[in-house]
């Protein structure tokens, strides 16, 4: 080899191995998984849950959270959901009419795994046996309470009273072998006869035993800085609902009444057109410990356009 080819060969040689320590060290995706929370989509799920599992799966989607009333839930929840969904346009929830097995069956076919469902207070305490069967076949860890109903949250005693409530229930959870959480609405986080209730239940619950998942729409519409609270309690936020905001807007009152949320549905936007630094929250939230990112934007009209757009956006990070 002559002095020219050698030096040619010597820099293509160079060249490569930049290359290729360029993709070693590069760095990894923020988002591993991206989840889902089936709210976003009810009436797609309603027509064909088949078809709606399979169109998340070809986004990239590879993780979802269910929401209730399940076939085994408490009554007075099952009543509750068909009381309101007349107004809502849809009545699907659950496992969509299909059984445990055929709703596993049908995941495990699109690579998707459920870390986490949504239900009631009253299922919670009363049939957690029956969540754990559903566990078994299904695959979640996470049994979640959406809301604190409003006769549990009118007085700063209430809320001490709830503390209690979901420290039995996380220890019924754990012997399930089962992790009970929390998904804060708008409610409790502003000053109650001098105390931040939803601060005081976190700093009051078990961390053994109760688990928190942040809203973050919910949580800004609140007043609350996520980062700041993500930051003040590592440990004890384990999911997140990601959303965005065309604008940062808050509650016209203190957040406790469905007229309240539904008045700021407008201002929910896909990841990738809101205000929100989406990226420096989950920065943030994963050093602070959260293990599960579920996309939610509640009932969004053409979620096959919208859901794309917010995982395409998450998948840059």
């Amino acid at each position: 080899m002559n002095r020219r080819n050698f030096i040619q060969a010597s820099a293509a040689l160079t060249t490569l191995g930049l290359l290729e320590s360029n993709t070693l060290f590069a760095n990894p995706a923020m988002l591993d998984k991206i989840g889902i929370q089936l709210f976003s989509l009810p009436k797609t799920l309603e027509k064909d849950f088949r078809g709606g599992i399979n169109m998340l799966s070809q986004m990239g989607y590879r993780e979802i959270e269910m929401y209730g009333p399940f076939l085994f839930s408490a009554q007075k929840a099952i009543d509750s959901w068909a009381a309101v969904t007349p107004f809502l346009g849809f009545s699907g929830s659950g496992y969509f009419g299909h059984t445990a097995s055929e709703v596993r069956k049908i995941m495990d076919e699109n690579k998707i795994s459920v870390p986490a469902v949504h239900t009631d207070l009253e299922t919670l305490n009363t049939r957690m046996s029956q969540l754990a069967d559903a566990a078994h076949t299904i695959g979640f860890k996470y049994v979640v309470l959406p809301s604190l109903p409003a006769e549990n949250r009118k007085t700063l005693d209430d809320y001490k009273k709830s503390v209690d409530l979901f420290n039995k229930i996380g220890e019924q959870a754990v012997r399930e072998g089962l992790r009970f959480g929390y998904h804060n609405h708008g409610y409790g986080l502003q000053e109650l006869e001098g105390t931040i209730p939803v601060q005081m239940m976190i700093e009051k619950t078990d961390p053994k035993f109760v688990y928190l998942e942040m809203d973050l729409f919910w949580t800004i519409a609140g007043g609350v800085d996520p980062i700041a609270w993500l930051e003040k309690y590592p440990g004890r936020y384990k999911m997140m609902h990601v959303k965005n905001m065309k604008q940062k807007v808050k509650f016209s009152g203190d957040g406790g009444d469905s007229n309240q949320w539904i008045e700021l549905f407008p201002h929910m936007s896909t990841a990738d057109a809101g205000v929100l630094d989406l990226k420096s929250i989950i920065r943030t939230a994963k050093k602070s410990g959260v293990e599960h990112f579920f996309v939610e934007q509640d009932m969004v009209q053409q979620p096959e356009v919208a859901l794309k757009k917010s995982i395409d956006h998450l998948k840059t990070f």
